[in-house]
Parts: structure tokens; C-alpha cells; sequence
């Protein structure tokens, strides 16, 4: 990144630019790197399949869970009285 804006210093310098302006484009190409930098890494995370850790994370969720298994609900166990 401080090598791209370095680029950035350099052409405004040899353009001609003023202080002002060189400022102004080394902070807009600034955002845009981190802008994109912050969008591959999402897209990154977003895309990767779950690990080992993360299924296992899962089924110990799915096992300490308050819910109740469908066959001991009050309801069932109503209709197997009649």
C-alpha cells in the first residue's frame, strides 16, 4: 500500500501537481485500496467452507440446546393417549 501511494506521490510530483491535490489523491487512493482490501477478505471468509472446528462447534451447540426432540413435546404425547 505505501508503495502504490509512493507511485501515487511520484506522478502527482512529476505532473506538476500542487501540495493540495497530491494530498487529495494519495487519500482517495488510499481508500480505495483498503475499500478493496477489505472486500477480498470478506469475499474470502464468505466463501470458505467450514472447518472441522466449526462443524464441531456446531453439533456441541446442536447437542447443549434447550430444544425439545419432536417425540417428547406435549402434543405428541396428547395424541398417543386417544
Amino acid at each position: 500500500m505505501i508503495f502504490a501511494l509512493a507511485i501515487v506521490v511520484v506522478w502527482s510530483w512529476l505532473g506538476g501537481a500542487s501540495v493540495g491535490t497530491t494530498l487529495l489523491r494519495v487519500v482517495i487512493c488510499a481508500v480505495i485500496i483498503q475499500a478493496g482490501y477489505f472486500a477480498v477478505v470478506y469475499a474470502m471468509i464468505a466463501r470458505s467452507a467450514p472447518t472441522a472446528a466449526d462443524r464441531l462447534r456446531d453439533a456441541e451447540r446442536k447437542a447443549n440446546s434447550p430444544e425439545v426432540a419432536e417425540r417428547e413435546k406435549l402434543g405428541s404425547a396428547r395424541r398417543s393417549l386417544h
